[in-house]
């Protein structure tokens, strides 16, 4: 088993050694990038970033259309699809079984480590997101490409790995579970209340912590804090003392983000609420709270 060491390396890359491996062959680098443009009281809208990858993105990356690879069948954005389907969907996308696949979004890193998450969830780990992503790609004055770039087609092998993703009723159990805890990773004005926008009913899951994904970032960078900060920041909250961690934010994607540092920790039994409160919210037999 590798170890944390070992498995950060590999999980999340620097700006530095990506620019050395730009030409590899088995890289398949993506633009994950989606836009939730402010709409309330609905909380956004989604938009595609392809025109902002069409301006100018990482050479030798493609645009990864996150809304098209996900379960186009559900009333929720977002979802996770049945595995093969994911997995049929990256191959089509130029991923393989030996393909290096690379991450990377604009602004916030959160949908880099929910296509993460995902890949993790088919058994494929040899994913990297990039720290910093775009934004700090550019800030360091590195090349930038207009040319669009598609891979072609290979064959990808799902292999399903159990437990990434919770439903509803899973969430609901853990709230009562005292080895478990259910962890918030928005912002800490929606997990109180006190934004006047909401998913269907203001505040949070009840019992739920709040360890919002956005402080898990450096503001300047847009990279990752240090181990021993991140590390600071769950363990202060009792999370990392928990046998199981559930976490969710508005729609599975802020969550990845804290579930992949938690990764990076060593906890092994986290789960991320796919629905969260797009779908909690508005069940009111669901128990929420505020303040």
């Amino acid at each position: 088993m590798a170890s944390l060491n070992e498995l950060r390396a590999k999980s999340l890359v620097e700006t530095d050694w990506l620019a050395e491996h730009l030409d590899d062959p088995n890289l398949r680098i993506f633009d994950c990038t989606v836009w939730l443009k402010p709409d309330p009281p609905k909380i956004y809208r989604v938009e595609s970033a392809r025109a902002d990858y069409n301006a100018g993105h990482i050479p030798n990356s493609a645009f990864l259309e996150l809304t098209e690879v996900s379960d186009t069948n559900s009333k929720f954005n977002f979802m996770m699809p049945a595995p093969e389907r994911f997995a049929a969907s990256m191959a089509g996308r130029g991923v393989s079984d030996d393909s290096h696949v690379i991450l990377y979004s604009r602004q916030t890193i959160q949908w880099a480590t929910r296509v993460w998450w995902m890949l993790r969830s088919i058994g494929f780990d040899n994913a990297s997101v990039l720290n910093g992503g775009f934004d700090k790609w550019q800030v360091e004055g590195r090349e930038i490409s207009t040319e669009p770039l598609e891979y072609s087609s290979d064959a990808l092998t799902p292999r399903p790995r159990a437990g990434l993703f919770c439903d509803k009723d899973e969430t609901r159990s853990a709230i009562d579970d005292g080895a478990a805890c259910v962890v918030n990773a928005l912002r800490p004005s929606l997990h109180d209340g006190s934004e006047g926008v909401n998913y269907g009913r203001p505040g949070r899951i009840a019992g739920s912590i709040n360890v919002p994904a956005g402080a898990l970032l450096d503001p300047e960078t847009k990279a990752y804090r240090p181990w021993p900060e991140l590390e600071g920041l769950f363990k202060d909250s009792g999370i990392l003392d928990q046998e199981k961690v559930v976490l969710y934010c508005g729609g599975g994607i802020a969550a990845t983000s804290d579930a992949f540092v938690l990764t990076m920790l060593g906890k092994d039994n986290v789960t991320v609420y796919d629905a969260s409160m797009s779908e909690w919210a508005n069940d009111p037999e669901m128990p929420m709270e505020t303040g």
